[in-house]
């Protein structure tokens, strides 16, 4: 068996938890997984995993070799990277992590595009609202929304994103439009579980001054989409970026509330860490997303 395959085997057993979950990721069964790890085991005359019914965890020997098999893996990576950017032939597979509303919306569009333009790159895209570390989590690159990136990582921003206090015709009618911040903690509101600031929603006055509110949500959410549909069913008020919203604000489905009050601006970035040398593979695919932001379609 080649030894770098046994090795990048090994290495995807430890990331993914499982037999298993290494095979699928690997494209492969799981016998031949079960079979590489007991060779390599063999072969090196020691133990690198303990395994019970219920989960996978290293040996100090396996730990150590761990380390090792990602730092070579990484290594025959970086070699690979600098070879391309000779050639201009971006290769290899790229994972992304983006939020689950804006990745299915504004993101999974341009995927086709960006694979037919680089058809020896291969993508594996991870939709989640949360926030992920790229480096344990093994992602080349995140598409992040908030109002400003982190500060120990490299970001270049895609567009921007204010946010839209909403709600819908028939909502307003049952129970009025408030007129200032202060009314909404009369009013059902429906909260996003991720927004930072939760239940306090910010707005910057008509004369420059800054007020929070104290909202009593009637629904939290961990899905825009959802606290969206909430408010299409009349059930209250929304605070939602208008990248999501722009539509139903169009349609005349939601009316926006408050305009003359500034609301919360954020910024679309793309996240990635900051490597010696950037794979060409990456540099194409910021390169790419940020081209096709330039005219973002809610503004």
């Amino acid at each position: 068996m080649d030894r770098f395959q046994e090795m990048q085997t090994f290495v995807a057993v430890v990331e993914n938890g499982s037999f298993i979950s290494a095979a699928n990721a690997l494209n492969t069964s799981k016998a031949s997984v079960s079979r590489q790890i007991t060779d390599l085991e063999q072969r090196l005359a020691v133990r690198l995993l303990h395994r019970t019914t219920r989960r996978l965890s290293l040996t100090d020997e396996g730990q150590l070799f761990y380390t090792r098999c990602n730092d070579l893996l990484h290594g025959v990576e970086e070699a690979e990277s600098e070879l391309n950017l000779r050639s201009g032939q971006p290769s290899g597979l790229l994972r992304v992590s983006a939020p689950v509303t804006f990745g299915i919306t504004h993101l999974a569009p341009l995927w086709g595009s960006f694979l037919q333009q680089h058809p020896k790159v291969s993508m594996e895209v991870t939709l989640s609202d949360r926030t992920v570390d790229l480096v344990e989590d093994g992602f080349d690159l995140a598409v992040r929304i908030a109002r400003s990136p982190h500060p120990t990582l490299i970001a270049r921003k895609l567009a921007s994103s204010r946010m839209v206090l909403c709600a819908s015709p028939g909502y307003l009618q049952q129970q009025g439009t408030p007129s200032s911040p202060q009314d909404l903690a009369e009013h059902n509101v429906i909260s996003y579980t991720y927004w930072s600031s939760r239940d306090e929603w910010e707005f910057i006055r008509p004369d420059g001054k800054t007020e929070i509110v104290k909202t009593r949500p009637r629904l939290h959410a961990n899905s825009g989409d959802t606290c969206v549909a909430a408010a299409l069913q009349d059930q209250g008020i929304v605070m939602q970026p208008d990248f999501l919203v722009y539509d139903a604000l169009r349609q005349g489905r939601l009316i926006q509330l408050l305009p003359d009050h500034e609301t919360v601006e954020l910024g679309i970035y793309v996240i990635y860490t900051s490597r010696k040398h950037l794979p060409l593979k990456l540099r194409r695919l910021i390169d790419f997303l940020v081209d096709s932001f330039q005219k973002p379609v809610w503004r």
